[in-house]
């Protein structure tokens, strides 16, 4: 038996169990962290709902690692496996360190090369989400400025937005959510792209769009939110028939909002 296959520890929680992970994918001589909005959530002092982690482990390497009936491949095409664990901690998503190739249809590469951290964090799109995050030692791996960014409360794209933004249209979105529910705010430059190319929002899914909505619409702060997106054109890109009624019976709409 795979000595992972079967955890021991007995972590009980989402936080414990990707410790767990990290620790695992050390042991046999890869490198790993926490990843992303889980490391933004942590510095801004919240709670991450997801601990994800980001490895120099190829996938085929994670499943040697923590074996086949514990690992279920959701986009091994892109570095990226699931690690199931104890009901009560659920699973982590575990992405191999990857840059990118090109971006065809608006929304995902056509394909990735496995490369190094810093290679990573640079292909991903905000510098409050591009950061590492070593829970054994407790220090933060920043290739990106992101915790000053964090520190003055700011939105910015990592390298140039256009690019980030036609790479993945959905970041269009993304960057609103960002900064409308953490209270952030968006930087000058951002803004200005996601006016710029607010219509090409749509070739973004339904499905991934109301993701979107729905994380704005369920949160305390999605007037804000709502005003965001009328402020930089997506709301009538996506939703026109709101926006018109905002713009007609303003009072009304609002205080459902509230």
């Amino acid at each position: 038996m795979n000595p992972a296959s079967a955890i021991s520890g007995s972590p009980q929680t989402p936080r414990e169990f990707s410790i767990y992970v990290i620790r695992e994918l050390r042991r046999h001589g890869h490198t790993a962290y926490w990843a992303g909005g889980c490391v933004r959530d942590l510095l801004l002092g919240q709670e991450p709902k997801d601990f994800d982690v980001a490895t120099s482990a190829e996938p085929e390497q994670v499943r040697q690692v923590f074996g086949t009936e514990r690992t279920l491949a959701v986009g091994e095409s892109f570095g990226v496996m699931i690690v199931r664990g104890p009901r009560s901690a659920g699973m982590v998503e575990v992405a191999t360190f990857r840059k990118d190739l090109e971006y065809e249809d608006g929304r995902r590469p056509t394909g990735v090369l496995y490369c190094g951290a810093e290679e990573d964090a640079l292909r991903r799109d905000f510098t409050i989400n591009g950061m590492f995050y070593d829970p054994v030692t407790e220090t933060v791996l920043d290739y990106v400025n992101g915790q000053q960014d964090l520190a003055a409360r700011s939105v910015r794209a990592i390298g140039d937005p256009q690019l980030r933004f036609s790479e993945d249209k959905l970041r269009l979105r993304r960057a609103a959510r960002f900064a409308a529910l953490r209270e952030l705010d968006l930087e000058p430059a951002p803004a200005s792209a996601v006016l710029a190319m607010h219509q090409q929002i749509v070739v973004v899914s339904a499905e991934r769009i109301a993701q979107e909505l729905r994380k704005m619409l369920t949160s305390p702060r999605r007037r804000g939110a709502v005003t965001l997106l009328r402020e930089l054109e997506l709301l009538r890109a996506i939703f026109p028939e709101l926006d018109d009624l905002l713009n007609r019976q303003p009072d009304s709409y609002w205080q459902q909002l509230q």
